[in-house]
């Protein structure tokens, strides 16, 4: 067996890689990803790979990590225009790895998460494409009938909004390891403000370029982490990508830290955030005049993730680095979220 791996169990997991994955004399792993909620492995043996998905060692919190509703959107979406890795195996049974977890294929390429080694392997021309197929995707996303795909009961679109910012204003009471009046402002004008869906629809719920897999070419291959799937409004992901996108010439500051390194997006040849809506909104035809409401909301919940993160990190159930500064990273998100709802011209939002 392979040595220690914080989250593997080698002597249990190797048997029912075996039965349900493939025949295999010995297993190997290690931590893969920038992600800093559920576990990614990949998984060795011989010259073939896998990867191990499986929730995080302690403070998991009701309804996050659920491995099953992962797995199950995943392989839902195989057949649409969606990349996707293709899912192999899921396991429910806690006393194989002390927690669920699904295999999935390791799909090789590029994860861009800094912006130095994106400059290098592609130009400018790469760039643009690489930033129209992240935003196409998106719009393919948004237009499955979940329906079709086997997602009907997926979840519940209507009430998303007033039930998203309730979930993770509880999720706040509970996590929280300090007193943050930018989280419960942040929380208050976000449920004076709740708009009218914009409709409903398969919600990523992390929708990034470094949660995508790129080829040589800079074409992407694969839309990961797919954790905080759901059925909701559509714009959610959108105000999400208006989170991270900085726009070419922004220096690389990144509107959400803590989570990627820099600011891909800045470089010269990847599109504007106004050039991201206005793609997005020709090809969906959705209205995106309310989007601020979607924005602020997209920093409140990464706020909140953060500081269970931060919680996690005090409590010593992280693996891997950066976690030191994930409680600072919280407080900046937040104070951030709330300069958008300042500058907006919907006026609950202003307070």
């Amino acid at each position: 067996m392979s040595g220690s791996v914080p989250g593997i169990d080698f002597e249990r997991l190797t048997p029912w890689f075996r039965a349900n994955v493939a025949s295999v004399d010995e297993l190997r792993a290690e931590i893969i990803g920038h992600g800093r909620s559920n576990l990614t492995y990949r998984v060795h043996a011989e010259e073939k790979s896998w990867v191990l998905r499986r929730p995080p060692l302690s403070h998991v919190q009701p309804t996050a990590h659920d491995m099953k509703r992962e797995f199950r959107v995943i392989s839902a979406l195989a057949a649409t225009d969606v990349p996707v890795p293709g899912t192999v195996a899921l396991c429910e049974d806690t006393t194989v790895n002390d927690a669920p977890f699904y295999i999935m294929e390791y799909v090789e390429g590029f994860v861009p998460a800094d912006s130095a080694e994106f400059a290098r392997r592609f130009d400018e021309a790469q760039r643009r494409r690489t930033a129209d197929q992240l935003i196409d995707i998106l719009v393919h996303l948004h237009s499955v009938v979940p329906a079709d795909v086997g997602l009907g009961d997926f979840g519940k679109p209507e009430g998303y909004l007033e039930r998203q910012v309730r979930r993770f204003s509880e999720q706040l009471t509970r996590v929280k390891t300090r007193e943050v009046p930018d989280f419960e402002e942040l929380a208050r004008r976000l449920a004076a403000a709740l708009p009218t869906q914009s409709g409903s629809g398969i919600v990523h719920g992390d929708y990034r370029l470094d949660n995508c897999i790129l080829d040589k070419e800079g074409r992407i291959v694969a839309v990961l982490d797919w954790e905080m799937a759901t059925l909701g409004d559509p714009l959610a992901d959108v105000g999400l990508l208006m989170m991270y996108w900085a726009d070419p010439g922004a220096g690389g500051s990144l509107a959400a830290p803590g989570i990627a390194s820099t600011a891909v997006t800045a470089l010269p040849g990847f599109l504007t955030r106004q050039e991201v809506l206005a793609r997005y909104s020709e090809r969906s035809g959705r209205d995106l005049s309310n989007l601020d409401f979607y924005t602020v909301l997209a920093h409140f919940k990464l706020a909140v993730i953060l500081e269970n993160m931060h919680a996690r990190f005090l409590a010593g159930g992280t693996v891997g680095s950066g976690f030191e500064v994930i409680g600072q990273n919280a407080l900046l998100l937040a104070s951030r979220g709330l300069e958008v709802a300042n500058s907006s011209p919907v006026a609950a939002l202003r307070g």
